[in-house]
């Protein structure tokens, strides 16, 4: 059986492995990742390429950056207890395992409190549909093929919070983050779900 390890723990915020460096993930038998969200996500994104997500045993020894933290705790690293989890999928090729957003594009000065158009949809309830602030996407680890969606309109006022399987996204320019990595140009379409028909195999 063979082990492809990875140590990704050198990346740092906003960084995500290249191509090249979590390639061999595709063929092995067993794999272990060392390092941030991102570079378990990287790896995961190349195991489903693969079609071997649901045939290959992850291991995962989280960084010590509070996202990593926190989505070990979520998973359950380090109960001994094996487990086959939803894979959170986006249309542009990624994985999301801990916190994706969507924000206006531009500057990084004020961003967060700038407004763009968008209309959203989790599952058929619509979620947006005109200015907002940004949009939150978490997946529910506590259920399957669940993700958490908060729509912020304004600064400081009470956002909207539903959950569904799949949010989609038509909008003015925006910009995604995956797990703390920015994407590389802005979109105006994303979709992110929760694919009921993809396992993962996690071996805390």
């Amino acid at each position: 059986m063979s082990l492809a390890e990875f140590d990704l723990r050198g990346l740092g915020p906003g960084q995500a492995p290249s191509r090249d460096a979590v390639a061999p993930a595709a063929e092995a038998d067993a794999v272990l990742v060392k390092g941030p969200v991102a570079a378990l996500a990287a790896v995961l994104a190349v195991l489903h390429k693969a079609g071997r997500t649901a045939l290959v045993p992850v291991s995962w020894e989280p960084a010590d950056d509070t996202s990593s933290t926190g989505l070990a705790r979520a998973l359950g690293v380090g109960t001994g207890d094996v487990r086959e989890l939803s894979l959170v999928r986006d249309d542009h090729g990624g994985v999301l395992l801990h916190h994706g957003r969507l924000e206006a594009a531009g500057e990084e000065r004020r961003r967060l409190a700038r407004r763009f158009g968008a209309q959203a949809h989790n599952d058929a309830v619509k979620v947006a549909d005109g200015q907002i602030t940004r949009i939150d996407v978490r997946p529910d680890w506590r259920q399957a093929d669940t993700l958490g969606v908060v729509v912020m309109t304004l600064p400081l006022r009470p956002a909207r919070r539903t959950s569904g399987r799949a949010v989609q996204i038509a909008c003015d320019p925006a910009r995604v983050v995956r797990d703390g990595v920015p994407y590389p140009r802005p979109v105006s379409r994303w979709t992110w779900y929760a694919d009921d028909r993809v396992r993962w195999r996690l071996q805390p």
